[in-house]
């Protein structure tokens, strides 16, 4: 089954594969369900082509994969442009909402380790 140019695994329950879609979460998988009447423990082996439809035109209801990407990354690109500080981090690219960047950004400032000193150089004698 293909959701958005995603193809959705047969072999796994849809309440595991449908998040494979980018902007499909496991909240947003619960809503699609119930709505469309399928159990969460169905594979997309077992689904009905009648059920495979709801579930699609259920999903694709809401922004995501290309779409989504597009409208964050214009997102972005705004603030960017009015050089706001959050448009500054992503430039930079540092954490961009208040996280702490003296020991646990290591993922975005590359993997940096500084060892802490008494603030005294030694040298060495050669």
């Amino acid at each position: 089954m293909r959701i958005a140019g995603v193809t959705i695994s047969d072999t796994k329950q849809l309440a595991y594969a449908l998040p494979y879609i980018y902007g499909i979460g496991p909240a947003r998988v619960r809503v699609i369900l119930t709505e469309a009447k399928v159990s969460f423990t169905k594979k997309g082996s077992e689904l009905t082509p009648d059920e495979e439809q709801r579930v699609r035109s259920l999903a694709e209801a809401y922004m995501i994969e290309g779409e989504l990407r597009r409208d964050i990354g214009q997102n972005i690109k705004r603030l960017k442009d009015i050089k706001s500080a959050r448009g500054a981090r992503h430039e930079r690219g540092l954490p961009v909402r208040n996280q702490r960047t003296k020991t646990n950004s290591r993922t975005r400032r590359g993997n940096v380790r500084k060892t802490m000193t008494s603030g005294r150089r030694t040298l060495e004698k050669t």
